[in-house]
C-alpha cells in the first residue's frame, strides 16, 4: 500500500478518536455540573444571590410596612393644658371633662373618663353634648354674671326629684325641693332639669345635699352651680347633659374613686 492510501486510511480512524475524546469529555462535565448542583444547598443558593427566595422576599416586604396605629385609648386626657392637668388630683381615677366650644359659647361636650388605677390610661366612658353659662367661661366668676366657673372641682354629693339610678355610690338626696322655677335665659322651660344633680363643688361645702345653700367663699361669686339635666337652652352656670349621660354619671362615679370636673374652654 502506497504511503498516500495509508495516510487516507489513518484520517477516518482519527477523526472517530477525536470525536469519542471530545464526547466523554462533554458527559463527564455534564455529570460533574449536576453532582456540583446537588451539592449546593438551599442556604448555600440564598447565600450566593442578593434576592431570597420568593416567600422571604414577601415576608420582607411586609415587615418594611409602617406598624399599625395603636388601639384608641388616651394615656392623657385630651385637650388640656399642662397647668390643667397638674390640677386633676393624682389619686383620682374619675373625671368629666366638659371642653366648651370657645370662651364665650354655651355649648361644648362633657365626656366621661375612668381608669382602674392611677398608673393605668384613661379610657372614655361615655360622651354627650353639653351646655354651659349663657355667656360662656370665666376664672374669676362672679354671681349673677352668667358664666361658668373654669377649674378643677370634686364631685362628692348628688341629688334630684327622682329617686336615684340603681348603682349610684354618691350619696343621694331625693327631695320635692328639685324643681326649678321660671324659665331658662332664653325663655325656655326648665322641667325636668333637676330630675338628676351632682353638685360641683364651686364655693359650697361638701358632704352636704346640693340644696345647701352655705357658700364658703362668700355669696359674691355666687354658687349652687351644678350638673344637671339640660334644659335644651344655657344655663346661668351650671352644666347641663341629656337626661341618659346623668343617669350614666350617677352609675359611675365612685367616691372611692374621687371624681372631679375638669371644666372650661376648649384648651384651658
Amino acid at each position: 500500500m502506497s504511503k498516500h492510501a495509508r495516510a487516507r486510511s489513518r484520517t477516518p480512524r482519527r477523526l472517530a478518536l477525536t470525536a469519542t475524546v471530545g464526547l466523554l469529555t462533554f458527559t463527564a462535565g455534564w455529570v460533574y455540573s449536576l453532582q456540583d448542583d446537588r451539592a449546593i444547598t438551599p442556604q448555600a443558593r440564598t447565600a450566593s444571590d442578593d434576592r431570597p427566595p420568593a416567600q422571604d422576599r414577601a415576608d420582607r416586604s411586609t415587615q418594611r410596612e409602617a406598624p399599625a396605629a395603636p388601639a384608641a385609648g388616651p394615656t392623657e386626657l385630651p385637650g388640656l393644658s399642662a397647668a390643667t392637668r397638674a390640677r386633676i388630683p393624682a389619686d383620682s381615677r374619675q373625671v368629666l371633662l366638659v371642653a366648651g366650644t370657645s370662651k364665650d359659647s354655651s355649648e361644648g361636650t362633657a365626656t366621661l373618663y375612668t381608669r382602674p388605677d392611677t398608673g393605668s390610661p384613661w379610657t372614655s366612658a361615655g360622651s354627650w353634648p353639653a351646655r354651659n353659662g349663657a355667656k360662656g367661661w370665666a376664672a374669676d366668676r362672679k354671681y349673677g354674671d352668667l358664666s361658668s366657673p373654669v377649674g378643677v372641682y370634686s364631685l362628692t354629693d348628688a341629688g334630684g326629684l327622682l329617686p336615684a339610678p340603681p348603682g349610684t355610690k354618691l350619696p343621694y338626696d331625693r327631695d320635692n325641693s328639685f324643681v326649678p322655677s321660671g324659665r331658662g335665659v332664653n325663655g325656655e322651660s326648665l322641667a325636668g332639669s333637676f330630675d338628676y344633680v351632682v353638685a360641683i363643688d364651686f364655693n359650697r361645702k361638701r358632704g352636704t345635699s346640693p340644696l345647701d345653700q352655705t357658700k364658703p367663699e362668700g355669696p359674691a361669686k355666687g354658687g349652687n352651680i351644678w350638673l344637671h339635666v339640660d334644659h335644651d337652652g344655657p344655663s346661668q352656670g351650671c352644666v347641663g347633659i341629656p337626661k341618659e349621660g346623668m343617669q350614666k354619671v350617677l352609675q359611675t362615679l365612685d367616691p372611692a374613686a374621687k371624681p372631679v370636673i375638669v371644666m372650661g374652654p376648649a384648651g384651658f
